[in-house]
Parts: C-alpha cells; sequence; structure tokens
C-alpha cells in the first residue's frame, strides 16, 4: 500500500498514445462549456439525422464505450486486460418500454453472459432491470411491497391490481430468473443495476430472491447500493444481519438525485437523498468497511471514482490480512473516466474492472449526456480528468 498513488500518470495513462491523451484533452475541453452540455443530447441526434454520426463515434462515444456491439468491444477488452483490468460489459441502451425491446434487450444480455463464461477478462456482467421489465410494472410491484414488504414475488403477482400488470411482471420475472439462472449456470458474477427509489423495493425483492437461490458457494448474483440514499446503509446492514447465505454488493454512490428530489417534492413525501456530500461519503465508507468486515459470505464491489473510498478499501483489506488479489473484493470505474485510480490499483496488484458501456451510437446518447454532464464541474477551470492527462503529457514532454 505504500507505493500506491493516484497521481503517477505514468502508470494511469501508459496505455494511451500521445496523440489519444491530446485527443481526449479537447474533449474534456468542450465539457467547459455550459451551452454545449446543455444541448448535447439534441445536437449529437442532430448530427446523426444529417449523416455525421462518425463524429459522434469517434469523439465522446470512443471515449465513453466499448463499441456498437459485443464484438466492436474486444479490442477495449483486450487493451484493459493488458494491464490487468477487467471489462464489465454494458449494454447501455435505455428508455425501452415495448415488450419486443424487453425480449431483445434479453437475449442481448444472455450474449454478455456467454462472453464472460470462463474469460478471465471478463469477472462480471450486469444489467438494469428496467431493460427487462417496464418501469410502470416496477412501480406497481414496489407499491405493494411498500403496503406489505414480506411479500415474495410470486406474491406480488397477486397482489397486482390488473391482468394486465400481472402478465407484465411475470413475464419480466421470466427473464430475470432466466439471466440469473445463466449467470449461476456459467458462473460468471451478475450485477443487478440500482435504479429510481420508487422502483427500487421490486428490484431488491428480485435481486433478494436470486441471491438466495444462486448464491449457494459464492456469491454469483449482486445488488447494487446506492449511498447517496440515507436509508440504504441500514438496508444493506439489515441483509448481511437477516441472512447466511452469500452475498454480493456493489456499492455506488449515485445517480438520480435531481429527479429524487423533485419527486419528492411535489409528491410530498420525504427526500429519500442524503442532507449533504458529507453524509453520502460517511455512508458510502462505511458500507465498504461492513462489506469487509464481512468478507467470509460478502462479496463486494467498490464501485467510485472517489480516491479517498478507493484507499479505503486498501486500508481495510490490509487491516483483514486479505490478499490484494482477493477476489471477494473488486474496484470498478468507469471506461474513460479515472483511469488515475483503475490503472494505479491494477498496477499495484488488486481487482479492478471497467464498465465497458456498449449499443448503437444513437440509443446510448443518454449514457453519453450524462457522463458530459459528470465532467462538466470545472474546479479552477479544470476538471480532474482534464488536469490529470496535461500533466501527463506535460512528464512526457520534458
Amino acid at each position: 500500500m505504500s507505493n500506491l498513488s493516484f497521481q503517477n500518470t505514468e502508470v494511469a495513462f501508459a496505455h494511451k498514445s500521445d496523440a489519444q491523451l491530446k485527443k481526449a484533452s479537447l474533449l474534456f475541453k468542450s465539457f467547459n462549456y455550459n451551452w454545449l452540455i446543455k444541448n448535447g443530447d439534441r445536437l449529437a441526434n442532430l448530427a446523426i439525422r444529417l449523416g455525421f454520426k462518425s463524429v459522434i463515434k469517434n469523439t465522446i462515444f470512443e471515449q465513453f464505450c466499448g463499441g456498437e456491439d459485443i464484438a466492436e468491444c474486444e479490442m477495449t477488452i483486450q487493451t484493459l486486460s493488458q494491464s490487468r483490468i477487467g471489462t464489465i460489459l454494458d449494454y447501455s441502451v435505455e428508455g425501452e418500454e415495448i415488450e419486443e425491446n424487453f425480449k431483445y434487450t434479453h437475449a442481448e444480455l444472455l450474449k454478455t453472459i456467454s462472453k464472460a463464461a470462463g474469460n478471465e477478462s471478463i469477472p462480471f456482467s450486469v444489467f438494469k432491470v428496467t431493460g427487462i421489465i417496464a418501469f410502470h410494472t416496477l412501480e406497481k410491484a414496489s407499491d405493494s411491497l411498500k403496503v406489505n414488504p414480506t411479500l415474495s414475488v410470486d406474491e406480488i403477482t397477486l397482489d397486482l391490481p390488473n391482468e394486465d400488470l400481472k402478465k407484465s411482471w411475470t413475464l419480466g420475472v421470466e427473464r430475470f430468473h432466466s439471466l440469473a439462472k445463466s449467470a449461476a449456470e456459467n458462473q460468471v458474477r451478475l450485477f443487478i443495476d440500482a435504479e429510481e427509489s420508487w422502483i427500487q423495493p421490486a428490484i431488491d425483492r428480485l435481486a433478494e430472491e436470486a441471491m438466495k437461490e444462486f448464491n449457494i458457494k459464492r456469491a454469483i448474483i449482486f445488488n447494487t447500493i446506492q449511498l447517496y440514499r440515507h436509508d440504504r446503509l441500514a438496508y444493506l446492514k439489515h441483509q448481511i444481519e437477516s441472512t447466511q447465505h452469500h452475498l454480493g454488493f456493489k456499492l455506488v454512490r449515485g445517480a438520480y438525485m435531481e429527479k429524487e428530489r423533485a419527486r419528492a417534492e411535489e409528491m410530498g413525501y420525504e427526500d429519500p437523498i442524503q442532507p449533504n456530500k458529507e453524509a453520502t461519503d460517511r455512508d458510502y465508507n462505511q458500507a465498504v468497511t461492513v462489506c469487509i468486515e464481512n468478507s467470509n459470505r460478502v462479496e463486494v464491489c467498490i464501485g467510485t471514482h472517489n480516491e479517498d473510498s478507493s484507499l479505503l478499501g486498501v486500508s481495510l483489506m490490509n487491516a483483514h490480512s486479505l490478499d490484494k488479489g482477493d477476489k471477494r473484493v473488486h474496484f470498478s470505474q468507469l471506461l474513460g473516466m479515472s483511469d488515475h485510480i483503475s490503472y494505479n490499483l491494477a498496477h499495484a496488484g488488486y481487482q479492478v474492472c471497467k464498465y465497458v458501456p456498449y449499443g448503437p451510437v444513437k440509443a446510448v446518447i443518454p449514457y453519453l449526456t450524462r457522463r458530459a454532464q459528470e465532467n462538466s464541474g470545472m474546479a479552477g477551470q479544470m476538471g480532474r480528468e482534464l488536469q490529470l492527462i496535461q500533466t501527463e503529457l506535460k512528464r512526457r514532454n520534458k
């Protein structure tokens, strides 16, 4: 641990040529233009309609995505693997609401599991439940659980108010179960992403029952805990205390804060979001601590771009005599971001993986827009990613 430094840009960018770094520098500089970020999704869609898809694909798409399909991701998978970093193939098409699209997404997700089977370069698969079950159905199922928190997945079916919802839930549950079963049969660890708080109860129940069924000798199914919610640390602790089977958790801070706060205010219920960043950081770090303290039956992915939380994970592994390469603890960041964390951790011998989103360029624009917005806050006119890139360019040109 003493030799681990996230400021080592030589290690962080060893996989990038000068030309690639200069291109990334220009991209991150563009995020400083508020008008561009505000209208980015509309401009990107317009560019595609006008036949300039290659402009999007060769800039922001190239930075944050692996390709338009699994085959196109192969080069990214191999490049990451050469630096001892695993790939998590993330089919990032969003906003689907019809049965045919759910079937297609389900089939694509099965392909990601098949691709990961027996492949050391792909340690996890991942999916959003809204990719295979209608948002409205998850909302109604979650409403049932709020009234009766002990309902099983099958009992939720009986509790739904009409036949269309029952059918939608039943079909979605079948898709969910087939993904979990395929993951277990192929021994591929499967992340279930967290989503909005008002549909999370149904997602949690699906994940809980899948963990109980499939996490027999180790964690195969992982639920995701968003620690920007003030109630999730308690949920995590309860799951550990109230169960006996193996558990898997991916820890993130969260991605729906503005939407959550606006809905809570509009509908007059308690804001589920932490009062401030300090509270989020506190709960996140406590969640990391609780998981590593229970590593005898809890596997954890520390999904963060926060240096302090990453270092805490390293320190706790050392304190609990866990080997750097222990596969019960992974660190994860998004492709195209926080390479100074990912590559330095991997270089030091820790288990690291990158989320590698993929999908048709037009379909992943919502994802790309969020990445641009995340990087648009320029501290002292210099974003962290940009500052690190420029530091490395200066080092190379000395």
